[in-house]
C-alpha cells in the first residue's frame, strides 16, 4: 500500500474516533450549560464552538475518506489510529478551552470587585491607592492566565508525554480565544458605540450618565471583552508559543540527545516568577504618572527575567544560543511596546496632532488617525522580522543539517517575548478596571476630584492597552512562523519522505494560496465590524425607544430608571449571533484552499495570512488607541475641551476606532493561529486529495 493511502486510512480512523469522543463531550457541555442556565458569553459560546469546529473537521474528514475507501477499496475505515490516543487528544483540546475559560472567569469576578475598590479609593485615598487597587486587580488576571497555561501544558506533558496532545491543548486554547475575543469584542463595542453616539453626540450627557440605557451594558462589556476576551487571547498566545517550542524541543532532543524541553519549562517558570516580582514592586512615582508606573513595571520585569534566565543558563549549563534567541524576542517585544506607546500616548505628538486636526471636523480626525496608524506598523513589522532572522541563525548552528533547530530558535524568541505575559495582562486588565471605576464614580456622584483621578487612571489604561496588544500581536507573529514549520513537519511525516522544504512564490499553487491567505484577515475583520455595526444599530434604536417612551428619563426625574436589561440582551444575543460566521469562514477557506491546491497552496496561504494579518492587526490596534486617547486628551481640556466641535469630531473618531482596537484588531492574531493549527491537523488530507 502506498504512503498516501496509508495516511488516508489512518486519518479516517482518527477522524471517526475524534468525532465520537468530541460529540459526546459537546453533548455533555450543552446539557450542563442548559441545566445551570449559563448566560456568560464566554461560557455559552463554548458548546457552540465545539459543535462548529468538530462538525466542519469531522464531516470533511469522514466524507473525503469514505469516498477514498469506496474508490480504492483499501483497508477498513476503522483501522487507522488508536482510540485511546485520539481520546487523549480530544481531552487535551477540551482542557485547553476549560483552562482558558477558568482563567477568564476568575479575571471577571476579581475585576468586578476591583472596580468598586478603585472607585472607593479614588474618593477616600487619592491617586496612589486607587492606582494600586486597579493594578493589583488586573494582576490577578495576569497571574491566573500564566499559572493556568503553564499548569495545563505541564500536566498534558506529564500525563501523555506526547507532543501531538500538546498541539490539541493549544488548539483548544486558540479555538476558545478566537470566539471569546471576537464575541467579547462585539459585545463591548456594541454597547460602547451606542452609549457614546446617543449619549455624548446626540444628547450631550456625560459618558457614564445613569440615564443612558446602554451604560450598564458598556461597563459589563469592558469586563467581557477586555478582561476575559483579552485574557483568552494572551492565554492562547502563551500556550501556542510554549507548545511550539516544546514540540520542536522534543524533536531536537531525539536527534541530538539534549533535553531542550527542560529549558523551555525553566524559562517559562522564570517568566512567571519575574512577573510576580514586577507586580509586587509596582509603585506610583513622585510625579504621580500612572502610565510611567505601568511602563516601569514592565521594564523592571523584563530586566529581572533576563537576569534570572542568564543565571539559570549558567547553573543548569543550558545552551547560550537558545538564551540569546529568547533575549532577542524579549527585547524586541519591549521595543515594539515603546513604539506603540509613542503612537498612542496622549503626551506624544501623534495623539495631540489628531486632537488638533479634530478642530477642523471628523473627516480630518479619521484621516490623520488612519495615517498615523499605518506609520505605526513599520517598526513592529521590522522588529518581528529582525527577531525571526537573528533567533533562527543563532540556533540553526545547533543542528546545521536540520531546519528544526532554526525554527526552534524562532519559537524560543516568541517564548521570550511572552515571558513577561503575566505583567502584560496585569497592565491590560488594569485598563477596564480603571474605566469601570470611572463609571461608578460618575454614576454614584462621588465628586469631581474622584472623577479627575479615575480619568487619569483611565487614560493610562488606554495607552498601556495599545502597548499590550502590540506585545500580543508581535508574539503571535513569531509563534505562527514556527507553526508554519510545524505544518511542513506534519506534511513530511504524513508522506514518509521530504515533500516540502520551503515555498516558492513563483509556483502558481503557492501564489494562489498566498493571495487567498492575504485576503482572509481583511474579510474576517470586515465581518466582525459589520457585526458590531448591525448590533449597535439595534441598540441605538432601543435607546431611542426608551428615551421616547419612558417619561422623565431624559430629564432625569427621581425614580425613573432605564430598562438596562434590554440593552444587555441586545449586546449578548447579537454577539452570539455575529461571532460564529467570521470564525467559520476562516476555517472553511483554509480547508477549501487545501483541497484545491494541496499542501503547497496551504503553505502560501499561511504565509499570506501571517503577513496581511500582522499588518492589519497592528494598524487597527494602534489607530484605535490613538483615536481613543485623542478624545480623552480633548476631554481633559485640550483643543477646546468637552462639548467643543473638536470633542464631537474626536467622539466620531473614537467610535470608528472602537471596533478597530477592541474587536477586529486583537482577534486577527488568534485567527491566524487557529487556521495554522487547522492546516497542521488536516495536512495528511490535503496531501492525499487536491484538485491541482
Amino acid at each position: 500500500m502506498d504512503l498516501v493511502n496509508i495516511s488516508t486510512s489512518q486519518t479516517l480512523g482518527r477522524s471517526i474516533n475524534t468525532s465520537l469522543a468530541t460529540g459526546l463531550c459537546v453533548l455533555i457541555i450543552m446539557v450542563a450549560s442548559i441545566y445551570f442556565q449559563i448566560e456568560s458569553i464566554i461560557e455559552f459560546s463554548l458548546p457552540m464552538l465545539f459543535g462548529v469546529i468538530t462538525g466542519c473537521y469531522s464531516s470533511i474528514c469522514v466524507a473525503g475518506n469514505l469516498w477514498a475507501y469506496w474508490e480504492k477499496r483499501k483497508e477498513p475505515i476503522w483501522s487507522g489510529g488508536s482510540v485511546l490516543n485520539n481520546l487523549t487528544i480530544v481531552l487535551a483540546y477540551i482542557c485547553g478551552t476549560v483552562f482558558s475559560a477558568i482563567a477568564g472567569k476568575i479575571g471577571i469576578q476579581v475585576a468586578t470587585i476591583a472596580n468598586i475598590k478603585t472607585a472607593e479609593a479614588a474618593q477616600k485615598g487619592g491617586l496612589k491607592p486607587s492606582f494600586l487597587s486597579a493594578f493589583r486587580g488586573g494582576a490577578v488576571m495576569g497571574m491566573a492566565v500564566v499559572g493556568s497555561s503553564l499548569l495545563g501544558v505541564t500536566l498534558v506533558m506529564m500525563i501523555t508525554g506526547d507532543s501531538v496532545a500538546l498541539l490539541g491543548f493549544s488548539f483548544g486554547a486558540s479555538s476558545l480565544a478566537l470566539f471569546a475575543k471576537a464575541g467579547g469584542g462585539i459585545f463591548t463595542k456594541t454597547a460602547d458605540i451606542s452609549a457614546d453616539l446617543v449619549g455624548k453626540v446626540e444628547l450631550g450627557i456625560p459618558e457614564d450618565d445613569p440615564r443612558n440605557p446602554a451604560v450598564i451594558a458598556d461597563n459589563v462589556g469592558d469586563n467581557v471583552g477586555d478582561v476575559a476576551g483579552m485574557g483568552a487571547d494572551l492565554f492562547d498566545s502563551n500556550v501556542a508559543s510554549t507548545v511550539s517550542a516544546l514540540v520542536m524541543a522534543i524533536a531536537l532532543s531525539k536527534k541530538i540527545g539534549v533535553d531542550y524541553a527542560a529549558m523551555v519549562f525553566c524559562y517559562a517558570s522564570l517568566g512567571l516568577l519575574s512577573s510576580i516580582i514586577g507586580v509586587m514592586a509596582a509603585r506610583m512615582g513622585k510625579k504621580g504618572d500612572p502610565t510611567m508606573a505601568l511602563n516601569m513595571s514592565t521594564y523592571l520585569t523584563t530586566g529581572i527575567f533576563a537576569v534570572l534566565t542568564a543565571a539559570a543558563t549558567v547553573v543548569f549549563q543550558f545552551d547560550w544560543r537558545i538564551w540569546g534567541a529568547t533575549a532577542v524576542g524579549l527585547f524586541v517585544g519591549v521595543i515594539i511596546g515603546i513604539t506603540s506607546d509613542y503612537f498612542t500616548n496622549d503626551n506624544k505628538k501623534p495623539v495631540r496632532n489628531v486632537a488638533k486636526a479634530s478642530e477642523s471636523g471628523p473627516a480630518f480626525t479619521i484621516l490623520s488617525g488612519i495615517s498615523y496608524g499605518f506609520l505605526s506598523v513599520l517598526p513592529a513589522m521590522v522588529g518581528i522580522g529582525i527577531s525571526a532572522m537573528i533567533s533562527y541563525n543563532l540556533c540553526a548552528s545547533i543542528a546545521p543539517e536540520d531546519p528544526t533547530a532554526g525554527m526552534f530558535g524562532i519559537s524560543m524568541a516568541a517564548v521570550g517575548m511572552l515571558s513577561i505575559v503575566g505583567m502584560i495582562i496585569s497592565n491590560d486588565a488594569y485598563g477596564p478596571i480603571a474605566d469601570n471605576a470611572r463609571g461608578l464614580v460618575e454614576m454614584g456622584d462621588l465628586g469631581d476630584e474622584a472623577l479627575e483621578i479615575t480619568d487619569s487612571l483611565d487614560s493610562a489604561g488606554n495607552t498601556v492597552k495599545a502597548v499590550t496588544k502590540g506585545f500580543a500581536i508581535a508574539a503571535a507573529g513569531l509563534t505562527i512562523i514556527s507553526l508554519l514549520g510545524a505544518f511542513m513537519s506534519e506534511v513530511n511525516d504524513s508522506a514518509g519522505t521530504i515533500v516540502l522544504t520551503g515555498f516558492d512564490i513563483i509556483n502558481p499553487k503557492v501564489f494562489f494560496g498566498m493571495l487567498v491567505g492575504a485576503s482572509v484577515p481583511a474579510i474576517f475583520s470586515a465581518m466582525l465590524m459589520l457585526g458590531v455595526d448591525r448590533n449597535a444599530q439595534r441598540m441605538v434604536s432601543e435607546i431611542h425607544r426608551q428615551f421616547r417612551e419612558i417619561k422623565g428619563l431624559k430629564e432625569g426625574k427621581p425614580g425613573v430608571v432605564p430598562e438596562y436589561d434590554k440593552c444587555i440582551d441586545i449586546a449578548t444575543n447579537g454577539a452570539l449571533k455575529e461571532l460564529i460566521p467570521a470564525g467559520l469562514v476562516s476555517i472553511l477557506v483554509t480547508i477549501v484552499v487545501g483541497f484545491v491546491g494541496g499542501v503547497e497552496s496551504v503553505g502560501g496561504y499561511l504565509a499570506g495570512n501571517i503577513i496581511s494579518g500582522l499588518l492589519l492587526a497592528l494598524f487597527m490596534s494602534n489607530s484605535g488607541g490613538l483615536w481613543d486617547n485623542a478624545k480623552k486628551y480633548i476631554e481633559a481640556g485640550g483643543n477646546g475641551g468637552k462639548g467643543s466641535e473638536a470633542h464631537k469630531a474626536a467622539v466620531v473618531g473614537d467610535t470608528v476606532g472602537d471596533p478597530f482596537k477592541d474587536t477586529a484588531g486583537p482577534s486577527i492574531n488568534t485567527q491566524i493561529t487557529v487556521v495554522s493549527l487547522v492546516a497542521s491537523l488536516m495536512s495528511s488530507l490535503f496531501l492525499a486529495f487536491s484538485l491541482f
